[in-house]
């Protein structure tokens, strides 16, 4: 299927099904995906070695930010959300904290009332100064598809060591500071068949949100092109299922289908 890149630093701002008004960022490059997963699943296509890509600069990334948010502005825009997301993971780049200082310094400057967001997979929750830049922002979404190594080795095909018993151990220095965001999806790969619904998936899962108890979780499923024409979407009635599983923890619950 057809995929696709974001071909700017400074993207949008687009109507987010799970943020509203959303003025988006992109740390890595521009003409490929960067990053530590390789998710059968990613919009963006397949994963690219991040040994000889060129990242944008931090006083870049704040120079394009200051006249977007200038244009936007003089336009009388609105603006619900500033979201760290584009081609790949956003806290591989190595000025990913101070960038988020930046972000937080604009938007009070230009748009007070705008959340700052991040979309992450949550594999670098290593680097303290990832997660206390995290903690800075308003939303940090961070991924959790499964409970179980074998399904997170092929829906997420990780470029890392990486075990759930490590994210999780991760994600509880935030001390539910975080939402999770969970992608919800059925096929077959390489073929193998791949389903995060069953019961086993959806109760080792419901034991870790327990668990970790977020703030809020996100249930998704696929809404754009994929790189493989071998997965289907989760129907609505089934991911509000879900929904209404977490939310007996009294977790609050979007559903996006």
């Amino acid at each position: 299927m057809a995929t696709f890149l974001f071909n700017e630093i400074i993207f949008g701002p687009v109507k987010s099904r799970r943020l509203g008004v959303s003025l988006g960022v992109n740390l890595l490059p521009t003409k490929s995906k960067v990053c530590s997963f390789d998710c059968i699943y990613c919009e963006c296509g397949w994963t690219n070695s991040a040994e000889s890509a060129k990242l944008p600069s931090r006083n870049e990334v704040k120079q394009r930010m200051q006249e977007r948010f200038e244009q936007m502005q003089a336009n009388a825009d609105d603006l619900d959300v500033i979201t760290f997301a584009g081609n790949g993971e956003p806290t591989l780049h190595p000025s990913f904290a101070e960038i988020i200082d930046d972000t937080i310094e604009l938007r009070n400057r230009y748009f007070p009332k705008a959340r700052v967001a991040v979309l992450s997979n949550s594999t670098m929750l290593h680097k303290k100064m990832v997660v206390d830049a995290l903690l800075k922002v308003d939303q940090n979404i961070l991924k959790l598809d499964s409970g179980y190594d074998s399904t997170i080795q092929l829906l997420n095909q990780p470029h890392t060591a990486i075990t759930v018993d490590k994210i999780v151990e991760n994600l509880e220095q935030l001390e539910g500071n975080f939402i999770l965001q969970t992608m919800f999806v059925r096929g077959t790969f390489k073929g193998k068949v791949i389903d995060n619904t069953t019961d086993a998936e959806l109760n080792r899962w419901l034991m870790l949100v327990k668990r970790l108890m977020p703030k809020e979780v996100m249930v998704y499923t696929i809404a754009r092109d994929t790189p493989i024409e071998t997965l289907t979407k989760v129907p609505h009635n089934e991911l509000n299922a879900i929904a209404d599983r977490v939310r007996e923890f009294g977790i609050p619950v979007q559903v996006s289908g």
